[in-house]
């Protein structure tokens, strides 16, 4: 009996081992098909499906179009997230396109963008939550409802005067074009515009962003200014470099000074937006930990395993004795 179940314990290490990368695609009712790619899950997935992605790599040609509701949920973004498996990483674009309305991704690397409403089709309720991505490009106007949450945002991100759009708790470089919604408690870094896209001195942080809440920002002025458009309320903002709205958040001292550890004011998980000192009063008053506040370890809220134990045999009461830790996001 203890060989009978050594040798289980054995194929089940080898079994794991050899499905780590394999993709889970859960319909709606429950049923479980399994994947290599992340394009024959895209493509072979059931609307109302979710994609769940383990860590590893997964590229993605700008041929595959998302075309039906979608969930893709990937294991974190962060190398020290405790996860055995690593981070999540896609190696390309998502374009979400007509029929895909209701869509999400999470807890994913996106070496490129997410592209909403290719073609002028109105694509709506889109959600991008706890994932590192180039930016986000809503290709048109009338899509609606796009939510980009507890995000870093490499690069600048258009949303095309889009209207009801929510932007909040995210380390985001730029925004242009909103045409409506709320982003709030954002860090803005607006780090080396010019230096990196080659743009003249007239570029905004902030540009033709329309009737909308900005509010608990802190906004990072390199070289610019803040051009909100019309219709905008600005409260309580903590501007680096200038003034702007009302009420504004003042700190009379240096950037290194009020926060942990800028590192260059980079849009990456190094970099630290948290208060300290004197400051750490206006935690929760600005920035991303205020509001609803920011997952740090940006995982999403499935379980996976993180730590495994199965002994080679069982032990002198006949029993295996295995021990699995799991966590999740919250």
């Amino acid at each position: 009996m203890k060989r009978i179940l050594s040798l289980i314990a054995v194929t089940l290490i080898t079994f794991t081992t050899a499905t780590a990368q394999r993709i889970s695609v859960v319909t709606e009712s429950g049923a479980t098909s399994i994947y290599r790619t992340l394009q024959e899950a895209i493509e072979g997935a059931d609307s109302g499906s979710t994609i769940y992605l383990p860590g590893g790599g997964f590229s993605l040609p700008d041929s595959v179009k998302i075309t039906k509701k979608l969930t893709i949920i990937g294991i974190g973004h962060k190398s020290d997230n405790e996860n055995a498996d690593g981070s999540t990483i896609i190696s390309g674009n998502l374009f979400f396109n007509q029929g895909s309305s209701g869509s999400a991704v999470m807890a994913c690397y996106i070496t490129g963008n997410v592209n909403i409403g290719e073609g002028d089709a109105a694509v709506n309720d889109v959600t991008i939550r706890f994932c590192n991505l180039n930016s986000v490009q809503v290709l048109n106007s009338i899509c609606q409802e796009t939510v980009v949450n507890q995000c870093y945002v490499r690069g600048q991100s258009n949303f095309g005067q889009s209207p009801n759009v929510t932007i909040d708790n995210n380390v985001i470089f730029r925004i242009v074009e909103v045409g409506s919604g709320f982003i709030r408690n954002n860090v803005l870094t607006y780090n080396n515009f010019h230096s990196t896209y080659g743009y003249g001195s007239n570029v905004n942080t902030l540009e033709n962003v329309n009737n909308s809440v900005i509010s608990g920002n802190i906004i990072k002025l390199a070289k610019g200014y803040i051009h909100s458009g019309n219709g905008c309320t600005a409260n309580n903002n903590l501007i680096i470099g200038g003034s702007w709205g009302d009420n504004p958040v003042i700190i009379d001292t240096t950037e290194d000074e009020c926060f942990e550890n800028l590192n260059g004011w980079a849009v990456s998980p190094v970099s630290r937006f948290h208060f300290k000192g004197d400051y750490a009063q206006y935690e929760h008053e600005v920035g991303i930990y205020a509001g609803d506040g920011f997952n740090e370890d940006q995982l999403a809220p499935v379980p996976f395993i993180i730590s495994k134990s199965i002994p080679q045999q069982t032990d002198a009461a006949g029993k295996l004795n295995i021990k699995i830790r799991v966590k999740a996001g919250d």
